[in-house]
């Protein structure tokens, strides 16, 4: 539900998002050139690659434990689609239908655990294929698409789970699901356009009955988060756009933001006795916050620099481990960023990639049999990541200083290791978090608007 509450916000802010009218560049102003008018009906093809993460919830009753398996891995595949564009009350909107189909290297084969008897209990985990079958909406005001998808999603779930060395279960086989996800997409010249995407697939719920040491179940919730970049081709779209003067987009600008994060947190918890089990933490939830920043420009080239700080209500309150004794409620409070920014203006359109040094409270609270411990610290680390920025205006509420961008960002905030109190337990966690996040930003330097 929080990930569709997250989807939701980022829904209304890319919405709303336009290619308001063009922004200048620098060179005094004489006189806009006459365009056509960009549409979006037609047939397109393309290709895209991105990164997938896992957060599938199983259940177990050899271990009585409650643990996450996390497959992550990058996923590449292609596209078809058609966009209708007609005219409503808030302007230019776009609908249509699109079909995909990737191939994935998401696995996810660390997690072990204690059985009953003392049995090392090991699983495995992989999607190696998905697709989707989806309708999408959305407002455009010329060449960039702000837009809405949802539908029928499946693909292929593979599952298998050692006790004492021993196969126990193995599965291979197809889910079928739902999928719901935001996305912005522009012209880059002729018939080609550039998107970044985020989708949220839910495969199902299944549970599994079978005798090994002893007969037992094993339950799994199949969900993924997919972030991905795509190139398509419009097909008697529009070959003789070609995008104005790159914007001006130098100077100061500050913003907000509003998304949803998602980690996939390697722990472990040990003791001299040897005890080591290895599970995944995997706090989500929604995060907001506001950045400033500064551009530099060099023809359509744009650099610059921005910090962002972020209040987070990620949170993993549902693993267990140590058949069941010990219990974990991780959270991630808050965060923060200080990154360059490298992109290149297409037209009004700003496409960059941006890196840099990232901070955050971690903290988690374990109790083991009953011993509660709380430990809390700041991390640090790097991000990476990519966006597209592109001006923003609402009903003509917003002026030519307003952009909208949106925004994956890849953050480790490192590991630590803590004793846990005074129970002989030692916990280690890796903290990594996956980051989609919408945001508006104001322009101190006034960008020109041509007048069309």
């Amino acid at each position: 539900m929080k990930r569709m509450i997250a989807t939701g916000a980022m829904l209304v802010a890319t919405a709303v998002s336009a290619q308001a009218a063009d922004m200048a560049a620098k060179a005094r102003y004489l006189k806009a050139p006459v365009l056509a008018v960009y549409n979006w009906t037609g047939f397109y093809m393309g290709v895209n690659a991105g990164v997938g993460i896992g957060r599938d919830r199983t259940g177990h009753s050899f271990t009585g434990d409650s643990l996450f398996l996390a497959p992550q891995g990058v996923l590449g595949g292609g596209q078809i689609g058609y966009n209708w564009q007609g005219d409503s009350l808030l302007g230019p909107i776009v609908y249509g239908i699109e079909a995909d189909i990737q191939g994935a290297d998401m696995s996810d084969g660390r997690t072990n655990v204690t059985g009953a008897g003392g049995l090392r209990t090991a699983y495995s985990s992989k999607v190696d294929w998905f697709g989707t079958v989806r309708g999408r909406i959305g407002l455009s005001q010329g060449p960039v698409l702000s837009y809405f998808t949802g539908g029928y999603a499946y693909g292929n779930v593979k599952t298998s789970i050692t006790e004492g060395g021993v196969a126990a279960f193995s599965n291979d086989r197809m889910q079928g699901g739902w999928t719901v996800g935001s996305g912005v997409e522009a012209a880059l010249g002729g018939n080609w356009t550039g998107k970044i995407e985020y989708l949220y697939l839910n495969l199902g719920n299944k549970t599994d009955a079978f005798t090994a040491v002893v007969p037992q179940t094993f339950s799994t919730e199949i969900r993924e988060n997919i972030f991905r970049v795509g190139l398509n081709y419009r097909i008697n779209g529009n070959p003789a756009y070609a995008p104005v003067v790159a914007a001006n987009w130098t100077g100061l600008y500050l913003g907000g933001n509003v998304g949803s994060g998602t980690g996939r947190d390697r722990s472990s918890l040990t003791s001299v006795a040897g005890v080591n089990e290895q599970f995944n933490l995997s706090p989500d939830g929604i995060i907001g916050g506001g950045q400033i920043g500064y551009n530099w420009q060099a023809g359509n080239i744009v650099y610059g620099v921005e910090a962002d700080f972020q209040g987070s209500s990620q949170k993993d309150n549902k693993t267990t481990a140590l058949t069941g004794l010990a219990s974990y409620d991780a959270t991630l409070p808050w965060f923060g960023t200080v990154r360059g920014r490298l992109g290149y203006s297409v037209g009004q359109t700003l496409f960059y990639a941006t890196g840099g040094y990232a901070y955050g409270s971690v903290k988690t609270k374990i109790n083991v049999a009953g011993t509660s411990n709380s430990l809390s610290k700041t991390q640090d680390g790097y991000a990476v990541g990519g966006g597209i920025e592109t001006p923003f205006k609402l009903l003509g509420l917003f002026g030519p200083q307003w952009t909208t961008k949106t925004e994956y960002l890849y953050v480790d905030l490192g590991s630590s290791t803590d004793l846990v109190g005074t129970t002989g337990y030692t916990s280690t966690t890796k903290v990594t978090e996956h980051i989609f996040r919408t945001g508006v930003n104001y322009h101190f330097n006034s960008p020109i608007v041509a007048k069309y």
